[in-house]
């Protein structure tokens, strides 16, 4: 439930007027978002005539200072290093398709980030949407890197997608207080890319001045969402800029080709890794067999978890695709193994380690990326546990107890998620049943839509990585060749990290491309 201040009173002496000024005027109006009825639909939406009216005083922007409603809270303007930051809240349909009247309400956060100064400019808007799925965004601390870069020329908004940080968190805790699997599943069933589209429409026309278009900028899995922007609602768009996140878009179920696409660029990291630090082998080989002979294959983790040799592979997930994940990862084992303190004290793995290796997955704090990870491949047809079912097909190169036994190097994997993950994470065990259901769910909606890609108007610029662990270059590139007019800046230079590496550099060049600065041969 939000909770909803009493306007200021600047606020209350302008509506005055207006009422004095302009009382023939209260009837509502109505903006038509009919572009929304496929794959699924927005209920047309009213607003009061004064939302609009120039006689309210605007900060710049689309609404007054401090203005709340029903559906949406602003609050107050504060301060972090060089940047102006103010935060939104909006109550939107849990199920937009239902309309806003029958469906239950979920809360959308979003941040209003201005470089200091800038509050009162009528800078164009820009949203970013963050990767994932199940992630929210960060929170600025100064003015760095890509957010500076985005800032000095347009007034970013910092979404939470539905589900992560502010906006309704699904929790370990808070997912708690379903009574069943069956109740959660349905539930989740609304937190893919077509509903986080439609939050982001929802919030455009009440936030943008006259409910102009916006640019976006999604990263990985905000890319994905991008796509689907492109699909469904290319009105409410001014350019679109991706970086990492260039969807497979084909029919069905594409998460087959994802992760057999997945191991063949996994086997190829951790070849570089070995390489670089080639003395990981024997401690990585050391720490499988001691997991193995424990009994029942493993050892008890600080949270109440398990590790097991498969468990230790899933290290890869960050270890392997981003900058200094190699280096990371290398630091790691060095502190796998307590000092013998006490002559003939039996070997074992440090508390060190062990807490280190719950930190690097994440799925206490972002446990909606476990149980919806392989749906953001699916259109009308079920997933299937599609990583682990492919996983049987190379499991001659991922069996982590044989490797170590024949001396071989252990591999990790990448980017996939496991039904045997609901029983050794802690944190994702009441979830199992849950993920079973999801795992088997068939009537996905559609994420895309081919003929409008093939016939897109909006300007769109992508940074496409070379070596991407987790948005493979081949299937990127056949989805690419289905957007009209897109344009590609192919670099190995960066990993899929590069808008956190080198933020600048990143949003300068796809800028470029979309405004000129960067010819086309």
């Amino acid at each position: 439930m939000l909770l909803l201040h009493a306007p200021p009173s600047p606020f209350l002496r302008a509506l005055l007027r207006y009422n004095n000024h302009n009382h023939h005027s209260s009837r509502a109006f109505f903006i038509s978002l009919s572009h929304f009825t496929k794959p699924f639909s927005i209920a047309t939406r009213s607003f009061s005539h004064s939302r609009r009216s120039s006689l309210i005083p605007m900060n710049g922007h689309g609404l007054a200072a401090g203005v709340s409603s029903s559906e949406h809270f602003t609050g107050d303007w504060y301060s972090v290093p060089e940047l102006r930051l103010r935060d939104h809240r909006f109550t939107v349909p849990l199920d937009h398709s239902q309309g806003s009247h029958s469906s239950p309400k979920i809360t959308v956060f979003a941040r209003e980030v201005v470089a200091a100064g800038k509050e009162e400019q009528k800078l164009p808007y820009l949203l970013y949407l963050q990767g994932g799925p199940g992630f929210e965004c960060r929170q600025p601390t100064e003015s760095s890197g890509w957010v500076q870069k985005v800032c000095a020329e347009f007034r970013l908004i910092l979404m939470d997608q539905r589900g992560t940080g502010l906006s309704t968190p699904l929790t370990v805790s808070s997912m708690s207080q379903f009574k069943s699997a069956d109740e959660l599943a349905d539930f989740l069933k609304h937190f893919r890319a077509d509903n986080i589209v439609t939050d982001a429409e929802f919030i455009r026309v009440r936030l943008v001045p006259d409910a102009g278009p916006w640019s976006i900028l999604g990263q990985s899995y905000g890319g994905f969402c991008a796509v689907t922007y492109l699909s469904f609602a290319p009105q409410g768009l001014k350019q679109a800029l991706i970086t990492g996140g260039i969807p497979p878009i084909g029919g069905g179920c594409t998460a087959d080709s994802v992760y057999k696409a997945g191991f063949e660029q996994a086997i190829h990291q951790n070849e570089k890794y070995y390489k670089r630090f080639p003395q990981d082998i024997k401690i990585v080989q050391e720490l499988v067999n001691y997991l193995a002979e424990k009994e029942g294959g493993g050892v008890a983790l600080p949270s109440g978890g398990f590790l097991t040799p498969r468990g230790l592979q899933t290290l890869g997930l960050s270890g392997l695709g981003s900058s200094a994940g190699f280096e990371s990862l290398h630091y790691l084992f060095e502190r796998v193994w307590d000092p013998t303190l006490v002559p003939g004290a039996p070997k074992k793995i440090s508390y060190n380690f062990l807490s280190s290796f719950e930190k690097w997955l994440a799925f206490d704090t972002n446990p909606l990326y476990a149980l919806m990870h392989e749906s953001i491949y699916c259109q009308g047809s079920a997933s299937k546990w599609s990583a682990n079912s492919t996983r049987t097909e190379v499991e001659d190169k991922f069996d982590a107890i044989r490797a170590a036994k024949e001396g071989l190097p252990v591999l990790f994997t990448g980017e996939m998620i496991f039904p045997w993950m609901f029983d050794e994470i802690h944190a994702l065990k009441p979830f199992k049943d849950a993920a079973h259901i999801l795992a088997e769910k068939k009537d996905w909606p559609p994420l895309y839509d081919v003929q409008v890609l093939n016939n897109n108007k909006v300007p769109v610029a992508a940074a496409v990585y070379y070596e991407d662990l987790y948005v493979n270059f081949k299937l990127a590139m056949e989805t690419a060749s289905q957007i009209a007019g897109i344009r590609l800046w192919i670099t190995n230079e960066l990993m899929h990290s590069g808008l956190r590496d080198d933020g600048n550099k990143v949003i300068d060049h796809l800028l470029g491309m979309l405004n000129g600065r960067k010819p086309l041969f």
